[in-house]
């Protein structure tokens, strides 16, 4: 099963029987809520990605991706190698570096602001800068008939999520909707089960993942 916006819109009117226009519209709306919940919950490597950049001589900054949401790694190309940058605070570099207009290799970087790093000391060249990081697909609700890593691969977790929007906006009764957002963590456990168990080990060194039995 894999849903495209179109097949998951007529899947939550058909569980919620509701086709009232201003349900209808806010439909994208519960698809993106609950998009949101899996991509805070899980820890898929799909959500990460590597850009490459410039660390521009003379200037401090350097500017995230636009779908950035936060970082595994920042390093720099110093002779043919990459160096790891350390993740500081912004009171940290300017304690560090008060003074940004003396220059050297960069060995600290912090969150500045929404769209910026901060580095110290300022780069005193251009430096290629490689940045591992945790990123926002693009949500369902952007293509009428396109699929997406979640709703193919984890469409159980993505109906329900969705349902349990869709019926907390209906105001529906509490007994359906402790059922589907149970069917939802019950989708969130297995997806995690796949994403930060079996993802990341193998059977001939660590064994089988083992549940135990209910």
């Amino acid at each position: 099963m894999s849903f495209t916006l179109t097949t998951l819109t007529a899947s939550v009117q058909e569980w919620t029987q509701n086709d009232e226009s201003t349900f209808v519209a806010e439909i994208p709306f519960f698809i993106k809520n609950a998009e949101e919940r899996i991509f805070k919950t899980v820890d898929l490597d799909y959500f990460r990605k590597n850009v490459t950049g410039v660390a521009t001589s003379g200037n401090k900054f350097l500017q995230k991706p636009s779908d950035y949401l936060a970082t595994f790694s920042l390093s720099l190309v110093s002779s043919g190698s990459n160096v790891f940058l350390l993740q500081k605070d912004v009171n940290f570099l300017q304690e560090f570096h008060p003074d940004p207009t003396v220059t050297g290799t960069p060995k600290y970087y912090a969150q500045f602001d929404l769209t910026n790093f901060i580095l110290a000391p300022t780069p005193n060249a251009n430096f290629t800068a490689e940045l591992h990081y945790y990123y926002r697909p693009a949500s369902l609700t952007t293509d009428d008939s396109g699929s997406t890593w979640i709703s193919t691969n984890a469409p159980d977790a993505l109906l329900y999520g969705t349902l349990v929007e869709a019926y907390t906006f209906m105001k529906g009764e509490k007994d359906l909707l402790d059922l589907y957002n149970g069917r939802y963590l019950e989708s969130i456990a297995r997806l995690k089960n796949y994403a930060e168990g079996r993802n990341y080990s193998d059977s001939f060194r660590e064994g089988l993942v083992r549940q135990r039995q209910t």
